[in-house]
Parts: structure tokens; sequence; C-alpha cells
């Protein structure tokens, strides 16, 4: 069809130009044929012009949304920065300006000024380029660039009269006006009045003045030669030129454009930036996945106000974008004063993330510490060793085979053989006690030692199974002795998504963000219910079990600071995590309402953290603050508990460090005596 119709149309226009070679050659005869083929070429190109459907839904068209579950805006989706205003919200100045210097008599044609354009092709003719294009004209190339074009054509003209004639029968003048004012482009990646009013006077288009509003008007006939930044002499000139059309259109006295031409031009001057909302990462992970929807269901996602609600919530939200950039910029201080002597300065990363394990509902995502700084994602897209944040998994594999928490294994050096290579011998940084210690002490203490034997009784094989089974289903886990200490790399939200399924007593739930896409009028399109059937990773009493051991973590182990600096006594179980050297630290935290976890780490992973990038002291603060306050103002319930028993929690005890591969025994011994001071101090 439509290489018919270009068919047609090249067929018209050589039968034009053949007509107007006749005309010169034989005007008396042509000139009864000329109106004919004129009309016949006009009728051709009206199907390449847009239909009336497509100029009502342009005049219908605004921004999907991406909300949270209580209808808190969080993003939006649109082509261009435009914040669009209604026209009784722009100062009378701006439109007095626009008719007076684009269109005197734009109350009185119907799209075409034929005088207008008569008196354009006369001067052309005479040797004066002049443009004889309406508003009307003009909205039309900026609504259509791609259907009308911008070439200096006959058949350009014609197709934005045709497209000046359909608007006008679809939209009012006042809806012509506004619809113009809000899509013509001002450089500075501003479109629309409003944000050319923010951009050049750092305020809102209704509080214009008259010399701003000539100064913006008067961009229009060239946005670069008269751009007030870089040629604010030709700007002034050509304001003044606006000024002087607006005292003929009667607008203004001509002693006051004498008094106003005088003044000089004043801008305040500052780049509009595109709100990033409260969770850029999370619109930014479903866009390409809204899109595809949309074009499934024939909706334009940047154009048709689509509601799209997720399981966010923009409480816990704020609050985790609070605490991590807290926490990193206390970090960055320490980062900054150890490594003050290296030329380029190493940026901390993060990701944070809470789900609700019950349904798999995703409550709070933070991607990065600024996402005008970094788009790539800690939370889906980085790929990291987790450290002793796996070891719960080996631990649920030796529970699932009988083994009881109170088991005991030696506390002395392990050397496990490796088939076709060295012998794998894994320390903790404190030394061997050479006593029995229970499973559960190993758990809460964190003890490499303890977890490296477990792992030879259990196998690897039978852990990584359990891992994917709870969540880690897009990393690739190396089965060998080491993983047991989390040397294979995966993102937090896998990480996350599996904890959430030990806090769901063994059943597995995909993390989920969507819960339904909505129209503009608030008709639901499509909801996304979670998965109710239950997927069971591992057996409900080994994942209770699990749980309970988790817990000495936090009442007695390296999380214990959730205890005593947070004061969180509500029932919950974690691990803490560190990699190799302090590359990385890790801690998660479950609830049976919530579970939240973070990384913290640099984006290059050769480049270490000290003592303080352990998980207890980098990652736990993100969590502690998200759950302190979740606590204190009920935003989940701090009486609700795991369906296992446990013991009352004991006297806020003191701090354990996070084992690592390496540690810092220097800052580790200021760090405790300075604990144990403050303690101290507290009681007395």
């Amino acid at each position: 069809m439509i290489q018919s119709l270009q068919c047609a149309r090249t067929f018209a226009t050589e039968q034009f130009h053949r007509a107007w070679s006749a005309v010169r050659q034989h005007p008396l005869q042509a000139a009864l044929l000329l109106p004919a083929l004129v009309l016949l070429y006009v009728l051709v190109l009206i199907p390449f012009t847009p239909g009336i459907g497509d100029l009502r839904k342009a005049k219908a068209e605004a921004p999907s949304m991406l909300l949270a579950a209580d209808g808190t805006v969080l993003a939006e989706f649109k082509r261009i920065n435009r914040q669009p205003v209604a026209l009784d919200k722009i100062a009378p100045h701006v439109v007095n300006a626009l008719i007076a210097t684009e269109d005197r008599r734009f109350y009185q044609h119907h799209g075409i000024d034929v005088w207008r354009l008569a008196g354009a092709v006369l001067s052309t003719l005479g040797g004066d380029l002049q443009g004889g294009s309406t508003i009307t004209q003009q909205l039309a190339r900026n609504l259509y660039p791609e259907e009308i074009g911008r070439a200096t054509s006959v058949t350009r003209k014609v197709k934005e009269a045709i497209t000046a004639l359909k608007i006008e029968a679809v939209y009012s003048k006042d809806e012509i006006l506004e619809t113009y004012l809000n899509t013509v482009p001002f450089l500075y990646n501003a479109f629309g009045i409003e944000m050319a009013a923010r951009t050049y006077f750092d305020k809102s288009a209704n509080e214009l003045d008259v010399l701003e509003s000539a100064t913006l008007i008067g961009m229009l006939k060239g946005t670069s030669y008269y751009n007030p930044v870089q040629n604010p002499e030709r700007a002034v000139q050509r304001r003044n030129l606006v000024l002087a059309q607006m005292a003929k259109n009667g607008h203004l006295t001509s002693f006051r454009v004498e008094v106003l031409s005088k003044r000089p031009l004043r801008l305040d001057f500052e780049r509009q930036v595109e709100p990033l909302g409260l969770a850029p990462h999370v619109a930014q992970y479903l866009r390409s996945w809204l899109i595809a929807w949309a074009d499934r269901r024939n909706f334009d996602l940047q154009a048709d106000g689509l509601r799209v609600y997720t399981t966010l919530d923009a409480k816990l939200q704020k609050a985790a974008n609070l605490a991590v950039t807290k926490q990193l910029d206390r970090l960055q201080q320490q980062a900054d004063g150890r490594r003050k002597d290296e030329p380029q300065r190493a940026v901390l990363q993060a990701g944070f993330l809470a789900l609700d394990p019950r349904n798999g509902a995703v409550r709070a995502w933070v991607g990065s510490r600024d996402f005008a700084q970094e788009q790539f994602d800690h939370v889906s897209q980085a790929r990291r060793q987790p450290g002793s944040t796996f070891k719960p998994f080996v631990y649920g594999a030796a529970f699932m085979q009988g083994f009881d928490p109170s088991y005991t294994l030696m506390d002395q050096p392990v050397s496990i053989k490796v088939p076709g290579g060295e012998p794998w011998t894994p320390s903790d940084d404190s030394p061997p006690s050479y006593e029995p210690m229970t499973l559960g002490s190993g758990l809460a203490y964190s003890k490499n030692t303890i977890t490296a034997q477990l792992m030879e009784k259990v196998g690897a094989q039978r852990v990584g199974q359990l891992a994917q089974a709870m969540g880690v289903r897009q990393s690739k886990l190396d089965l060998v002795p080491s993983l047991a200490l989390g040397t294979s790399p995966v993102t937090l939200l896998e990480m996350v998504a599996a904890y959430g399924t030990i806090a769901n007593g063994g059943s597995y739930r995909e993390p989920h963000l969507v819960l339904r896409v909505e129209d503009r009028n608030g008709q639901v399109l499509e909801k996304f219910e979670p998965v109710t059937e239950r997927e069971p990773a591992m057996p409900r009493q080994p994942a209770l079990t699990l749980v309970n051991a988790m817990r000495g973590v936090i009442d007695r182990g390296t999380g214990s600071a959730i205890r005593y600096r947070y004061g969180i006594q509500a029932d919950v179980a974690g691990k803490t995590g560190t990699t190799q050297d302090n590359t990385d630290g890790w801690f998660i935290m479950m609830n049976p309402q919530l579970v939240a976890g973070a990384r913290v780490g640099f984006n290059d992973n050769s480049v270490k953290m000290g003592s303080w990038g352990q998980g207890a002291r980098s990652a736990l603060p993100m969590v502690g603050d998200v759950f302190q306050q979740a606590f204190r103002n009920w935003w989940i319930d701090p009486k609700v508990e795991f369906d296992i028993p446990r013991p009352r929690p004991p006297p806020p005890p003191e701090p354990e460090a996070e084992p690592a591969q390496q540690g810092d025994p220097i800052g580790d011994l200021v760090n405790d005596v300075m604990g144990k001071i403050m303690r101290q101090f507290q009681q007395d």
C-alpha cells in the first residue's frame, strides 16, 4: 500500500513538472489544465500526512507514570524533557508576543494565512526570502517532523498546509496555542515554555514578565542564532523587535517599548535536569519490559498516560535511599583518607534490596549511591563474591541431611584435598582453639574452618543445588569446596531472594515489581498477581532450624550490632559476609515480613577496603537503619515472630568482627577498645 502511494506521488510530481513546462511553452492552453494537476498533486499527498486519529492522539499525549504501591510517583516515561502547562498558567505576555510576532491573524484564519502567504511569495520572488507559516503550520512541523520533513520544497509546504487544516479541524485556537507553547524546543534539552522559563530565568511560565516573554519568543526564529546565553547581543536585538511587534498589535505603547528596549538582558540560566525520582534503577530495570508489554497491546508507553503500579513501599524506599547515602558518605571519607596519596579517587558503591518473603514483592531497591553518576545497577547487574553470606546454604544442606545445630566439629586447622589441584586450607582471623564447637556457634561466629569441614561432609553438589533452588538461579556456581565461603560471584537480587526463601519456611517466591497497569482513566488493563503455588526449595522443618541458627548471628555473633547499636529486639536473623582482603562487605537480615540486604565495595574489585569494609561495619548499618525505622514506625509488625520458639535475647553482647581471609588486626583492636569504652560510658 505504501509503495503504491509513493508511486502515485512520484507520478503526480512528474505530471506537475510537465504541466509547468507546458505552461511556459503554451500558457493559454495549459492554464485550464494546471489547477486540475495541482489539485491532483494535493490529493495524492493527503495520505502522507497525519490522519485525524493521529492528531487526536497527539492532542491527548501524556507520559506514563511509574508509581509506588500507595500512588507516590517514582518516575515518568516521556519522550523529551517537557513539563506541560495549561494556557491559563502561561503569562499573557507570552501569548501576546507569540501572536504579534509569528501570526498576527491567528484568530482569523483556519490554518493557512492566505494574505501572509501571498506576501511571502511576492517577497521571495523579489529576492527577500520570507516564510509564510502560521502558528498552526509550525505546530504541524513540531508534532510531525518525520512525516512532514524540514526540507525547503513545495512538497513539504503542501504537506504542512494540509496538516495545518486538519489540526484546525481537531483543535480549538486555545488548544493550538497551548500545544504549540508546550512542544516548541528552546535548546539545552528544554522543550516547551515551562522548561524554557525555568532554564533561562529560573521561574515558572506564569511568572514571566514582558521582557522575558519577548526574549523567549524571539528565540523561535532561530534558537541557536538568537541563543541568549551564547549570543546575548543578537538576543537583545531580536527581543526588541518582538517588543515593537507587540506595540503594533496594540499590546504595548511606543513609550513603553522605548523604555523596555534600553534594559539589559538579565538571565538566571541553569540547565534543567530531569528529576530522577525515588527509584531510578527500578525505572531502568522495568523500562524495556514495559515497552514490550505496551507494544503487544498497541499502547505507547511515552504518550498514552499509563499508570504502572509497583510493589515498592515509598516510605521504605526513602529510608533505604537515605541509609545508603549516609553510610557511603561516611565510608568514603575513610577510603579517601586511606588512599589520599593515590592520583585517582576510588569511589565506593553499594546496592540495597528489601522484599516481602511471603510473596516476593520488592519493597525497596537502591542500585547505586547516585543514579546520575552511576547507572550500573548493583542489585541486579553486579556479580560479586558473597563471602560468608553464602554459608547458610551449607548449614541448610546439612540440616536437611539430619545434622543438628548442636552437632560439634573441632576448631582446628583444615586441609581439604581438591582433585587435580592444591589442597584447600581455609583459615580464620583468630587462631584455632582446638576445642569442639557446635554448628550453631560456627554459623553465629562465621568460622571458616567449621564451615569447610561441614562442606566436606555435605558435598558441594548438594550445597549448589540448594542455593539454586532457594533463589541463586541466574549465576553459575562452581561446585568446589571453596564454594562454602562464597567464592562464586552472584547478584544481591539472587541472595536476598534466597534469604526470602529461608524466611518463608523454605518456599521460594520469585521477586516481582509490578502490581498492575491502568490506563489514564484508572481502568485496570492487567493485574500481575504473584505466584501463589508453593515452590518448596527445602523442607519446612530444616528451614526453621536454619532460621533459629541464624538468630544466633544477631543475638551473639557477627551481626550483634543490630541489638546493641540499633536497639532492635524484634525476631530477626541474618548473616554478615566479607570477601578476600575486605574487597566486598555484605549483610542480609530477615524477619517474617521483610528481608533486606546490602553489599558495599569498589567498582574495581582490585581496590580493597580496610577493616572498616567488613560486612558488619560497611553493609550492616544500611540494613540496620532501614529495619530500625520499619519497626519504629510500624511499617512492619515488631511483634511478629518466626514459627519456631526463640530464646529471649541476652543482654547486649560485645561486637564480633566478621572473619575474612585477611584482616586489619590493629584496626580491629582499636574498634573493639572504643566499643568497650562507649558501652562502659553508657552503663555509667
